[in-house]
């Protein structure tokens, strides 16, 4: 894959950020995931302490605007038993501790018993999510496809969406496993379903730099 920034691109590649040793205690420490997704990642101890380690707070920092902390996890499993489609989209909700109705907030829903909203574009702008790769990920099993740049346009309705599918070529997100992307919820993202045998797991960890205002808080805030 050329070589992407996240100022300018939306995203990034970390070459071999994760070694095999760290790998195998976080997969051991997460057990069988059969579910596509598994959410409230950071309750799992090891996977908290890897969020919040030195080297995954400094690889972020400078990119939060402020000192930043995990602030919701997911697993996601992709595999020929738990194999989907996932359409363009950008990632628009958070996970907050309780429902507060606040100005710019909208959009409410629960997720496996959390509160989730959708904030206000700056915040979503501010926020950088690491997808660490436990397996190799290409085309053939579903690697993610971005599409650069987006992620400075604001929110996007679909006739946008669309625009910028025909109008703009995309990128696929190729990674060994070991290797950490980082990325923009606002870019514009998509994967096609696995056609291998391979597994392609992520871990996938969202940081912000600051609170919340109206009364609202992070889920997940140290």
């Amino acid at each position: 894959m050329k070589s992407f920034r996240v100022a300018e691109d939306g995203f990034e590649l970390v070459p071999a950020f994760v070694g095999v040793d760290e790998r195998r205690s976080l997969v051991e420490s997460v057990g069988d995931v059969e579910a596509a997704v598994r959410r409230n990642m950071l309750a799992i101890a090891a996977v908290a302490e890897f969020a919040h380690s030195r080297r995954l707070i400094k690889l972020v920092r400078s990119h939060t605007g402020g000192e930043p902390r995990a602030v919701r996890a997911l697993w996601f499993n992709k595999s020929p038993e738990a194999n989907w489609l996932v359409a363009w989209h950008q990632d628009l909700a958070i996970a907050v501790r309780e429902r507060v109705e606040a100005p710019g907030f909208g959009g409410w829903s629960v997720k496996e018993g959390v509160p989730h909203v959708q904030p206000p574009a700056e915040v979503l702008e501010r926020m950088l999510t690491v997808r660490v790769h436990l397996d190799d990920a290409d085309a053939e099993n579903g690697a993610l496809r971005v599409i650069p740049g987006t992620h400075r346009e604001g929110r996007l309705d679909a006739e946008q969406i669309e625009a910028a599918r025909r109008e703009r070529a995309e990128a696929i997100c190729t990674a060994r496993a070991g290797d950490a992307l980082l990325m923009r919820p606002l870019l514009l993202h998509a994967s096609g379903r696995s056609t291998s045998e391979r597994p392609r797991r992520v871990l996938h960890i969202e940081y912000a730099g600051w609170e919340l205002p109206h009364g609202l808080a992070w889920f997940d805030s140290f």
